[in-house]
């Protein structure tokens, strides 16, 4: 029997009715017995109606709106790792809660939902700022609404380090939670995502002709950038909708819409609703899955954390049956008035001077600047072996993003997507839990072994199609999730250990040995050296597999290779950095807006843009608010992120 959409529906279809009958039977049962004016106060009675009832109801709500947006988002900007967070959305509402909670608690008095509506409009307004020169161009979207969700995220989290406490609340509304006192909520909502579905309706018929591609569809008469601008803010105002009335339930917005595809939906139209329903009934059985067995305490339990834990599996399960896809070739990069060749040097000099400035300027004992004038021996001590640490690493997770861009054909790709960031994540989160404080030492090796061991597993999941890109990422994706929801969970619930997990998470270089900087240099100059000698293939699979054959190339040994290459990368740098990964996201960007196009020349580059990133954030967390020691991981983001806004605005604007 043929495995379709209809199929898969009804299959969930069924699971959920189960589960529903299950939570509701006995109130149900309860409340059919019970007079309507029955005398006194029946708190069951009313938790029934006002409670358990609005909740799976806002949960089916809250599914089809977000998977259906994520549906929008990945064919609009023709990405599958594309979701309804990617413009920002999330993030700004997070940081409007976080800023808000901190520094101005009495705007929380007009309303949470207004703050974070207010949030996400703005991260959403700053995308299409950065993007409106490039004509909305999707993978200039894409890019920008990473770039600025990056840097909310990292803001957001800083704060929740400096002002623990009070961010419990924004924890807990960053897993999301479904809890309902009453119908108001889901019927606010269900107003707001019907007014932005009747709105999307009119443009079905021309977004489907975007299958032809924009030449195509201009050749029609259409306006690409018009149609294009207006879905994605139909899109991203339905998921505002949701985040800010629910928090945050991403993971449905993109495996719903990714299981409509695997499941055979072609067609615009049938992916919609075929993810609109799925996203429903995903959604729905999670949420009665916690209510079944959570008990009284699923009123504490983060619904977006369980979906992703439930999800993630079902999405792994499935990615063999997906028909590997061919996405476009990465675009060349404009050339501009200098010589794209002349910068590489000119990136390597300016990372040089920044070690020199690094290594001798800093804050004394008093807090006052100064040189190491007659103290270089107990200075060298401590800074020498962070500057070194910090810039290997950066370098090593550069290189690392820019061989899986190029593998993958996919500018979204970066080390954390395939997941081996996650499962060092995953594996520190379950060895805190298990064995309590294991030292710096421990979580080191600890986060080693879960990169390692997510890394054998992807691939273990790609073997069967020849390790093809979109598998890997997705598979990736899923462990991330996972690894994602369950630090929520320990975050939302309180516990202590999950500030230990943060902090570990931000990135931080303090107290690492000259053994272990020496170490990381040597991984970065190996990695560095193959990435070199590799170059053929990552010059060639950009092209495609059908001419990377016609080439001689042997696509499941290639693709193997470059996959191992940049996934112990990854992991080499992990001992320094923890998770932090997402330079190897923003330095190749970085290095592609400086123009430059020889293979040899990017990957120099980005190898030292990586470095001096990280050197740069690990002078400034251990100087700007001296004597407190701020992560390198976020001050990394809070810096490299608007850098590279500042170049994608530049190279706009140079176009």
């Amino acid at each position: 029997m043929k495995f379709g959409p209809a199929l898969l529906a009804l299959l969930l279809a069924l699971i959920a009715c189960g589960l529903v009958v299950a939570v509701i039977h006995d109130p149900l049962t309860a409340f059919l017995q019970t007079p309507s004016k029955a005398e006194g106060y029946d708190a069951d009675r009313m938790v029934f109606i006002y409670a358990t009832l609005p909740r799976l109801a806002m949960a089916a709500l809250c599914g089809a709106g977000l998977a259906g947006a994520g549906a929008i988002m990945q064919f609009v900007l023709r990405n599958p790792l594309a979701s309804p967070t990617t413009l920002g959305v999330e993030a700004g509402a997070r940081v409007a809660l976080a800023i808000a909670t901190v520094a101005a608690p009495g705007l929380l008095g007009f309303g949470r939902d207004l703050v974070a509506i207010s949030g996400s409009a703005i991260t959403t307004g700053l995308v299409f700022l950065l993007v409106r020169r490039r004509n909305f161009e999707p993978v200039a979207t894409v890019i920008a609404g990473l770039i600025v969700g990056l840097f909310c995220g990292a803001l957001a989290a800083l704060l929740g380090l400096v002002e623990a406490r009070q961010m419990t609340a924004v924890f807990l509304w960053g897993s999301g939670s479904l809890s309902q006192q009453s119908w108001s909520p889901f019927l606010a909502l269900a107003l707001r995502l019907g007014l932005a579905s009747l709105a999307l309706l009119p443009l079905l018929r021309s977004l489907a002709v975007l299958q032809l591609g924009d030449e195509g569809a201009r050749g029609l008469g259409l306006s690409v950038v018009r149609l294009r601008f207006v879905s994605i803010a139909i899109a991203s105002t339905m998921t505002a909708f949701v985040v800010s009335t629910v928090g945050v339930i991403g993971f449905v917005g993109l495996v719903a819409p990714a299981l409509s595809r695997l499941a055979g939906a072609r067609r615009l139209g049938a992916q919609l609703g075929w993810s609109i329903l799925l996203g429903a009934l995903m959604l729905l059985i999670t949420d009665a899955t916690v209510m079944l067995f959570a008990g009284q305490l699923s009123e504490f339990l983060p619904t977006g954390a369980v979906t992703a834990v439930l999800g993630s599996p079902l999405l792994l399960l499935l990615i063999r049956r997906m028909k590997p896809s061919a996405p476009p070739a990465i675009a060349t990069p404009p050339s501009w008035s200098d010589p794209p060749a002349a910068r590489t040097p000119v990136v390597l000099m300016g990372l040089g001077l920044l070690v020199i400035v690094a290594l001798l300027v800093g804050r004394g004992p008093t807090g006052n600047w100064s040189l190491p004038f007659g103290a270089w021996d107990a200075v060298a001590v401590w800074r020498l072996p962070r500057i070194l640490a910090s810039g290997a690493a950066g370098a090593l997770l550069a290189i690392s993003g820019v061989v899986l861009q190029r593998l993958t054909r996919n500018e979204l790709a970066s080390p954390e997507v395939l997941g081996v960031s996650a499962g060092a994540l995953l594996a520190v989160t379950l060895s805190l839990l298990l064995f309590g404080e294991i030292g710096v030492a421990g979580e080191a090796a600890t986060a080693v072994f879960g990169g390692l061991a997510v890394l054998l597993l992807i691939l273990a999941l790609g073997r069967r199609s020849a390790f093809a890109p979109d598998h890997m990422l997705l598979a990736g994706i899923a462990v991330s999730a996972l690894a994602d929801a369950l630090v929520g969970v320990l975050t939302a619930v309180g516990d202590p250990r999950a500030m230990r997990l943060l902090g570990w998470m931000s990135g931080s270089v303090a107290g690492v040995s000259l053994e272990a900087a020496v170490l990381t240099m040597l991984a970065a100059a190996l990695t560095l050296i193959a990435a070199l000698v590799l170059r053929r293939w990552l010059e060639i699979l950009p092209l495609g597999p059908e001419a990377a054959q016609g080439l001689g190339v042997n696509l499941p040994r290639a693709r193997l290779t470059l996959l191992l290459l940049a996934a112990l990368a990854s992991v080499a740098a992990m001992p320094i950095l923890g998770p932090v990964t997402f330079i190897g996201l923003v330095a190749p960007h970085i290095v592609m807006t400086l123009g430059l196009r020889k293979l040899q020349s990017v990957i120099l580059a980005a190898a030292g843009t990586g470095g001096a990133i990280m050197i740069g954030a690990d002078w400034l967390a251990r100087t700007v608010s001296f004597p407190l020691q701020l992560p390198t991981g976020l001050v990394a983001a809070l810096l490299g992120a608007p850098a590279l806004m500042l170049l994608l605005n530049r190279r706009a604007r140079g176009k």
